[in-house]
């Protein structure tokens, strides 16, 4: 008996290792919703009319970055490094750190650790 169930804890362990990331992977894909209109007319006839609706997870496009947390650019829309703060009216990088785009808005991060020294929301069109 005992042997099953550390056969069985093993087996549930293994199927929860394997499976967990294919769920995180099915909730980043964006969600197919079909809505159905059913109308009958005055002589009995039955029209269907079906509208396919493509909803996306905004949770994976969209991340709201505080002061003091570490960047990672594989969570940041639209990512690319701001050559010319100036151009979007951002006060130069100090020494060390420089402005990165996530989405709209304007991060500093710290090029060697990746610590976020500032944020600045909605900055960039």
């Amino acid at each position: 008996m005992k042997s099953f169930l550390i056969k069985l804890a093993t087996a549930a362990m293994i199927t929860a290792t394997v499976l967990s990331p294919l769920a995180e992977a099915q909730a980043a894909q964006p969600r197919r919703v079909v809505h159905e209109t059913v109308r009958e007319g005055p002589r009995g006839n039955v029209s269907v009319h079906r509208t396919t609706v493509v909803r996306k997870d905004y949770r994976s496009d969209y991340r709201s970055w505080r002061k003091g947390e570490r960047f990672d650019r594989r969570y940041a829309s639209r990512y690319t490094v701001i050559n010319n703060p100036r151009a979007y009216r951002l006060y130069n990088a100090p020494r060390g750190y420089h402005w990165v785009r996530s989405g709209n808005d304007a991060v500093l991060v710290a090029i060697t650790s990746g610590i976020i020294g500032a944020v600045i929301g909605n900055v960039l069109r």
